[in-house]
């Protein structure tokens, strides 16, 4: 089970929300590519990324700390935010990025998706977000008007092979991942899935591994390796040994 370190962009700075609200945001640095290269040193071999700014904009906004964040480590980071456009997807893969992350997009432009993923294969991915089991769109303000195993299922018709799932009501909470519902979409969907949201200590990690075997195949750790909650190098072993 990989684990990805997460570090949310906004104006140029680490920060994280609460329950993906604006309003309600904590900034950890000013300095995210030091933030990487921290994350880096303590074992971690992928670093999960997004453009906040982006996301409310529907284009990227933060690329060139994306490009910082690049140049100050060598492991591979995967991107999300606010993604729309086959343009914007070249843009940002161009830069080095290993992996794109489609938000909104998959729930109103489909085509787009499947366009993109028969141009470049596994590395796009598509970020489910969701309240009460139904998907949110434009940086988790609005309702996507669809339940979230259904999108998972129509993702996978189009060609993706890899979900982030995010419960938004327990995103920076540190509450606990929400195991049933990843290991529910995983099984229905028949998509790897990347649990997101409430991770607060290694006993989340702990808690998904029984379920690899129905297709989680990592978890995203944000608030919790920022305020000490979770210990990323425990976690990275954990993960690696499976126990």
């Amino acid at each position: 089970m990989t684990i990805f370190p997460a570090i949310d962009i906004r104006g140029g700075q680490c920060v994280r929300l609460l329950k993906g609200d604006f309003a309600q945001e904590t900034v950890f640095s000013d300095d995210p590519a030091a933030m990487a290269r921290q994350w880096q040193a303590q074992g971690a071999r992928y670093l999960h990324l997004v453009d906040l700014d982006g996301a409310r904009a529907g284009h990227s906004v933060n690329l060139p700390t994306v490009e910082a964040i690049l140049d100050a480590v060598d492991i591979p980071v995967e991107l999300g935010g606010g993604i729309r456009t086959l343009a914007n997807i070249e843009q940002v893969l161009s830069l080095g990025v290993q992996r794109v992350i489609l938000g909104s997009v998959a729930v109103r432009d489909p085509g787009l998706v499947a366009a993109a993923c028969a141009k470049y294969g596994e590395r796009i991915v598509v970020g489910i977000d969701a309240k009460d089991g139904i998907v949110a769109v434009d940086g988790w303000g609005v309702s996507g008007d669809v339940e979230v195993v259904a999108l998972a299922q129509k993702m996978r018709a189009a060609g993706v092979r890899h979900i982030i799932y995010t419960d938004i009501s327990r995103d920076g909470t540190l509450a606990g991942v929400n195991v049933e519902a990843t290991a529910r979409l995983a099984r229905e969907s028949g998509v790897g899935v990347v649990a997101s949201g409430g991770v607060k200590s290694v006993d989340d990690i702990r808690a998904l591994l029984p379920y690899a075997k129905d297709g989680i195949e990592g978890v995203i750790v944000g608030k919790s390796i920022y305020m000490g909650t979770l210990d990323l190098p425990a976690a990275l072993a954990i993960a690696a040994k499976g126990d």
